[in-house]
């Protein structure tokens, strides 16, 4: 049921992200989905990737600072509101939300969005008993 996302620090200067993004694809490993929180000297750029473990190596070898972190990936209804139906559930059990991003790809017709929240396995609980679809890591890699 978790994902498995990486965390990796980058400098907010010119052409850092592209170094990051070359190094990635020069070594066949696929972002699936991504996005950057930035201050004015480093940005957070969390990702899911095809391959964490050999991702996670080659980052370091290069000298990155990288973590991994497990989040969720629910997949909900592509209509307005769909987002607001599972993070009700979260809502109503108290569960907190760190922080949230989308997914460019679809399952089964419906909107995939990456979550990190205060307590994942209740927040699992809460998503399994309020009808709300978890995805695998290996559903989220082969999503179209």
């Amino acid at each position: 049921m978790f994902i498995r996302q990486i965390s990796v620090f980058i400098e907010n200067r010119k052409g850092r992200l592209a170094e990051f993004c070359r190094l990635l694809g020069e070594h066949g490993i696929d972002m699936v989905a991504v996005t950057i929180a930035d201050t004015t000297s480093f940005g957070i750029l969390r990702a899911i990737v095809d391959d964490t473990d050999r991702a996670v190596k080659l980052l370091r070898d290069a000298n990155y600072a990288v973590t991994v972190t497990e989040v969720l990936a629910v997949a909900v209804e592509d209509q307005p509101g769909g987002l607001g139906v599972a993070l009700e559930k979260l809502k109503d059990a108290g569960i907190g939300v760190e922080y949230l991003y989308s997914f460019v790809r679809h399952v089964g017709g419906q909107s995939v969005f990456l979550l990190r929240v205060d307590d994942p396995t209740l927040a699992v609980k809460v998503f399994k008993d309020g009808g709300i679809r978890l995805l695998s890591h290996d559903e989220v890699l082969t999503a179209k």
